[in-house]
């Protein structure tokens, strides 16, 4: 960190279970909270977390990608990693965070957006899975690969979640 004028944190967000993306908005909200540079490269399920359309809705080009955006079922349906009990457990981890005061995972991504986090999408997730830049969110700055994300992230510490 030695000669580091500007703290940044990058998340790759792989996962698109509740609570990894708890987690990953927990640390990208706090670390932009006390002025770290954060930015964040969406990928594969982790795309969940973006989407303009927060339930479950066929978009994307195509048969399969359109069958493969409804299962993943945008923000309002992404499973607990453990313990999903067929879709209730992420309902009830809402619950208990609103009654012991701790921010939702709504509540996170809401507070991301007014953070000014850099929100990037994945170009290759993207083309795999039918969807372009207007399925997400309009804080989404770019749809990039992997090599602009290095160069974005560059300098910073890298998490993968």
């Amino acid at each position: 960190m030695e000669g580091r004028t500007t703290k940044k944190m990058s998340l790759i967000v792989f996962s698109g279970s509740f609570d990894k993306l708890v987690a990953a908005f927990t640390l990208a909200t706090g670390a932009a909270a006390v002025n770290y540079e954060v930015n964040i490269f969406f990928t594969f399920w982790g795309l969940n977390a973006i989407k303009k359309k927060e339930g479950r809705s066929f978009i994307g080009n195509g048969f399969l990608a359109r069958f493969f955006n409804f299962l993943m079922g945008g923000r309002k349906n992404v499973p607990l990693s453990r313990m999903n009990f067929c879709g209730a457990s992420p309902r009830l981890m809402s619950s208990l965070m609103k009654k012991r005061n701790v921010a939702t995972l709504n509540e996170l991504y809401q507070a991301a957006k007014e953070l000014k986090i850099n929100l990037y999408a994945c170009e290759m997730s993207m083309h795999i899975l039918g969807l372009t830049l207007k399925d997400f969110d309009k804080e989404v700055k770019e749809v990039l690969g992997v090599p602009r994300f290095l160069e974005y992230s560059e300098g910073g510490d890298r998490i993968f979640i």
